[in-house]
């Protein structure tokens, strides 16, 4: 099994390798407040980012699956991954979500748990959002 750090950077990677070092961090911003909140979408890094249907780059038919899983530290944003994943690892990551414990691509059709009372700020092509536990939002 792969190290809570190497599983953040590559969820991390998986879901926003095309946002840059702020993108890198969003997702691992609402990791470490999933992490922060335990239930149903897990209750440590590890769980957290491999649940089923959480995060779209581990699920088996999802193309970023099989790269995310290839990528070594050759690849210059996922040494930047890394690097965040470690500091989150250490809790030293400030958020920059606004404590998002979810987010989807603004381009693309809202889900129904993207409710205007939730959001709390778009960073580049995530718009984000604190749900919390009380929803059935995945």
């Amino acid at each position: 099994m792969k190290s809570p750090v190497d599983i953040a950077a590559r969820t991390a990677w998986g879901e926003a390798r095309g946002e840059g070092v702020a993108g890198l961090h969003a997702v691992l911003n609402v990791i470490a407040n999933r992490v922060a909140q335990p239930g149903w979408w897990g209750h440590d890094i590890v769980s957290v980012c491999t649940a089923r249907s959480q995060f779209s780059c581990w699920n088996m038919t999802d193309p970023n699956r099989s790269a995310l899983l290839r990528v070594t530290r050759a690849d210059p944003q996922f040494r930047q991954a890394l690097d965040l994943a470690l500091l989150l690892l250490r809790q030293t990551l400030p958020d920059s979500t606004g404590g998002a414990d979810h987010y989807y691509d603004w381009r693309s059709k809202a889900p129904l748990w993207a409710q205007p009372q939730f959001y709390t700020k778009t960073l580049g092509h995530h718009a984000f959002y604190r749900i919390g536990l009380k929803g059935d939002a995945s």
